[in-house]
């Protein structure tokens, strides 16, 4: 190809931009195959369009050449699927580039003039997401209003029973005063959205894009990775945020035989138990436009289980029970798991472990959670790839704070389901409240992660997980107040302050600890080490 007369064109596709390297001449029918090679597509069913609005439609020609075509150096064209097709089955939402605007709404146009190896016909708002079927209840909730009714004030209201006032007057489902003042820490999902639409453009622009934790393939500029990397193929870094909003409000069992069945097996043996739960997602009305997640059948999976741990095995009953749940017209909608340790036999009480000061969820469920989650996506008509979040949910049974069992629900943030479906967050092996995530390697890269602490120092300071340490650190710490020792802790620097930390916030080295670090054996206090993370502000601690 002739660097003179080659022209650079910019493609945008539901799953996102990239560039292609054309010569002037070419046909359009090369373009075509371009296009189909540099995104790997798995069919020819698309249609290109000049105009974001689907106008002026490059036809596939043997005859006709790009220069003939209009276009020129720099140029943007729109690639959109033909009649619902699926043109990229293995990529999905997993690596979706955000370095350009999402194409969600666009006119009809008449395809004309293209070849019989490319048809072309009438297109809707983007085919591939039209193809996805939404939830009943999300349907439901999409023809509601949502707002919330307010009474007169009579101490501030002076007009007659048909008027309003602004004392008066319907919020809106993400009115803030209103959910402090109910105690609604998380929007629902669906006000989250109508937040989001409720602007001048109401929502014409809106697209829900899916955390990336992987390297964006097609990058010319420079080998691939691990011999190269840039600013425009590799990941964003990730900060890590409460999610404010949540996908499900609340979980309800359908009677309580069905809880009641599952804790015999605890009770007979001593050994904790899985289980997948099976029913329907309906509106939840304490919530602005709220979701339930409607509990009426418990299935448990083969599954090798002892007193602290679970091994799931493989189900040759699955897709049985599948349909079976098909038919009846229900679906796998959570999962739940018991964590239970006696306290008095006799009472019947168990242990209160879950709680502020230790943790609610550990690393390794997390992990699992995100795993579920990502299995169980929820179809979206916002999401650029046809799906964003899950309503699958987490419920864990363990002890209160009156030692009796109680069952709490959960999910992981979207931020999580990311991280877990990439394979960038590992659990702890001492320290189960606690995840770390996976160094960059040869293989694979990770983003830097970073979150805010908020406890100490007094400030919210961002830290960041990465940092360039030296290879080799053994540590001799005491606890002064506890009289416990932890000797030789090896692992990177960052390690051992994590372990510092994780072994308690009343952790103070002793006048003997030392820290050795690097090839030559340099020793520093570990008082030192942890005012050289703190003042760097790069290295995450809790």
């Amino acid at each position: 190809m002739s660097k003179a007369k080659a022209i650079l064109l910019r493609v945008q596709s539901p799953e996102g931009t990239k560039r292609i390297e054309v010569s002037a001449s070419d046909t359009t029918c090369r373009l075509f195959e371009r296009v189909h090679d540099t995104f790997d597509l798995s069919s020819f069913a698309f249609a290109l369009y000049k105009e974001r609005n689907q106008k002026n439609e490059i036809t596939s020609s043997k005859t006709r050449s790009v220069a003939s075509a209009g276009l020129r150096h720099g140029d943007m064209i729109y690639l959109l699927p033909l009649n619902g097709a699926v043109l990229f089955p293995s990529t999905s939402t997993n690596n979706t580039p955000s370095g350009e605007p999402v194409l969600l709404e666009s006119a009809p146009s008449t395809s004309s003039g293209i070849s019989n190896s490319r048809p072309s016909s009438s297109l809707s708002i983007n085919s591939k997401l039209s193809a996805v079927k939404e939830d009943h209840v999300d349907l439901l909730l999409y023809k509601q209003d949502g707002k919330v009714e307010r009474d007169p004030d009579p101490k501030l209201c002076r007009h007659n029973s048909n008027s309003r006032c602004v004392h008066c007057s319907a919020l809106e489902p993400f009115d803030e005063s209103y959910l402090r003042e109910h105690n609604i820490k998380h929007l629902s999902f669906h006000s989250y959205l109508r937040k989001m639409t409720s602007g001048v453009d109401k929502g014409k622009f809106l697209a829900l894009e899916d955390i990336s934790c992987r390297i964006k393939n097609g990058c010319k500029d420079h080998p691939p990775w691990p011999r190269g990397i840039c600013s425009k193929c590799q990941p964003n870094a990730i900060t890590l945020n409460r999610q404010v909003y949540r996908h499900v409000d609340n979980v309800a069992f359908e009677n309580k035989d069905l809880v009641e069945r599952f804790l015999n097996y605890w009770r007979s043996t001593g050994h904790q138990r899985i289980g997948y739960l099976y029913g329907t997602y309906e509106i939840h009305n304490d919530v602005p436009l709220g979701i339930r997640a409607n509990v009426v059948a418990i299935y448990e999976p083969p599954q090798e289980s002892g007193r602290d741990s679970i091994r799931l095995l493989r189900d040759d009953k699955e897709e049985l029970v599948e349909d079976l749940a098909r038919s009846l017209g229900l679906r796998r909608v959570g999962w739940i798991f018991t964590d239970l340790i006696p306290e008095d036999m006799q009472k019947g009480t168990v242990k209160h472990s879950r709680n502020i000061n230790s943790h609610f969820l550990s690393a390794e469920e997390c992990i699992m959670a995100g795993h579920f989650q990502n299995q169980y996506p929820n179809p979206c008509k916002y999401a650029s790839g046809g799906y964003f979040g899950s309503k699958f949910v987490t419920v864990c049974v363990t002890g209160d704070k009156t030692n009796q069992v109680h069952m709490e629900g959960y999910q992981v943030s979207n931020q999580c389901m990311a991280l877990v479906r990439d394979n960038c967050l590992l659990p702890t092996k001492d320290a189960p409240e606690l995840g770390y995530v996976r160094e960059s390697s040869d293989k694979q890269f990770v983003p830097d992660v970073y979150y805010k602490d908020t406890e100490w120092p007094d400030e919210r300071v961002p830290w960041a997980r990465s940092f360039s340490a030296t290879p080799r650190c053994v540590a001799n710490v005491t606890d002064t107040k506890r009289n416990v020792e932890i000797v030789e802790l090896p692992g990177t620097i960052q390690s051992v302050i994590i372990a510092l930390f994780s072994f308690g916030k009343d952790c103070r080295p002793g006048s003997n600890d030392e820290v050795v670090t690097g090839h030559g054996g340099g020793k520093t206090s570990c008082h030192s080490v942890v005012q050289m993370f703190l003042s760097s502000s790069l290295m995450s601690m809790s």
